[in-house]
């Protein structure tokens, strides 16, 4: 059902929404077609690259994400009262970053933020507040982020027209419980579509950052405690590796420490319910939740047992909002409708009353 933007998404306030956006005709532009023969792999790293230079510009905590070859998931925490925080300079500098000024010269032209173009967005007050509110919006987020890979994908093709078949859908995530779910399922997307048999093989997923940063750090400190018996060689190259992992991680939410996102679960909680997660959703595998796992989803009153079906299914139980039956009524009434798609799963699965949502 079609319905405004304005209704579900809410800019003056933090919210959690799942973004999906996909390719023109669902073709693989993004990955390997093996209708045309083409391969465009490389283009998932665009996209993970302008997600995390995005991060640092906008008021938006980026959650995880899943690139597929033919669509991408995304899954933002906005902040707008971290743009209201932000001074004017800073409010300028970040929107020249995102659309960073032509500069033509004899020499050539060039793309460079000067302090001549921050003096003259400082000049303007009402241009920074619309800028500040821009840099807190979640349309703008994805307009900055798809509107950018369609021109380098136009460009590299040498074609003109869509490359996104539509502006982007979204979904609304109302408590601890739906998010946790959809983060599952955006992170479980190659595993489900078996181009993967775990998260370690499921490369542009958040899961796979948050694990790489993981085991690089353990490696390079066990280097560190065998220090006598490797070489300077090797040690350098364990610390390099460190850095390029954690950096892939860096624009990515914290669940350990400053940002809290869920109340109770740390970044290896989660990793350790995604995984068990992932493996019991394989088709080799028995298909039950482990006991180990069973604590850390009660914690939230999430049912064990209906867990996994809600994982496999999410995209099909939950339509513009997800959380508990109460969340959903209650989303329903603001909107001005009766109902909205979900309440039967989410009575099975998510049993927690209401809470605020974590900031």
């Amino acid at each position: 059902m079609t319905i405004a933007r304005r209704k579900l998404v809410y800019e003056s306030e933090v919210g959690v929404y799942h973004v999906v956006v996909r390719c023109v005709r669902r073709a693989y532009l993004c990955g390997a077609d093996a209708y045309s023969g083409a391969n465009y792999d490389h283009r998932k790293e665009w996209i993970r690259s302008r997600l995390a230079h995005l991060s640092e510009a906008f008021a938006m905590d980026v959650l995880t994400y899943s690139v597929m070859s033919n669509h991408l998931h995304v899954v933002l925490r906005t902040r707008p009262d971290v743009a209201r925080r932000w001074g004017t300079e800073d409010v300028a500098r970040r929107w020249l970053s995102v659309y960073t000024p032509k500069h033509e010269s004899d020499e050539g032209v060039r793309y460079e933020v000067t302090e001549a173009d921050v003096a003259a967005e400082l000049e303007d007050r009402l241009r920074l507040n619309e800028l500040r509110r821009r840099l807190g919006s979640l349309s703008w987020f994805m307009k900055a982020l798809n509107e950018h890979i369609s021109r380098r994908a136009n460009k590299e093709d040498g074609v003109k027209g869509r490359f996104w078949e539509s502006r982007f859908k979204c979904q609304r995530l109302e408590d601890e419980g739906a998010i946790l779910a959809c983060m599952c399922y955006v992170d479980l997307n190659p595993v489900r579509a078996r181009l993967a048999t775990s998260l370690e093989g499921s490369e542009f997923t958040g899961a796979y950052d948050r694990i790489m940063a993981r085991k690089a750090a353990e490696r390079a400190k066990a280097l560190e405690c065998a220090v006598e018996d490797v070489s300077p060689e090797q040690l350098a190259h364990a610390k390099g590796e460190l850095e390029r992992a954690l950096e892939r991680e860096k624009f990515l939410c914290p669940l350990d420490e400053g940002r809290h996102l869920f109340a109770y679960y740390g970044t290896m909680d989660y990793l350790r319910v995604v995984d068990a997660t992932g493996r019991a959703l394989r088709s080799d595998k028995p298909g039950r939740i482990g006991e180990d796992v069973r604590p850390l989803l009660e914690s939230l009153d999430l049912d064990a047992d209906e867990w996994l079906e809600t994982v496999r299914k999410y995209g099909k139980r939950f339509g513009l909002v997800a959380g508990t039956v109460e969340h959903l009524r209650e989303a329903a009434r603001q909107m001005g409708q009766r109902w909205v798609k979900g309440c039967g799963c989410a009575a099975a699965v998510f049993r927690r009353p209401p809470e605020s949502l974590p900031v």
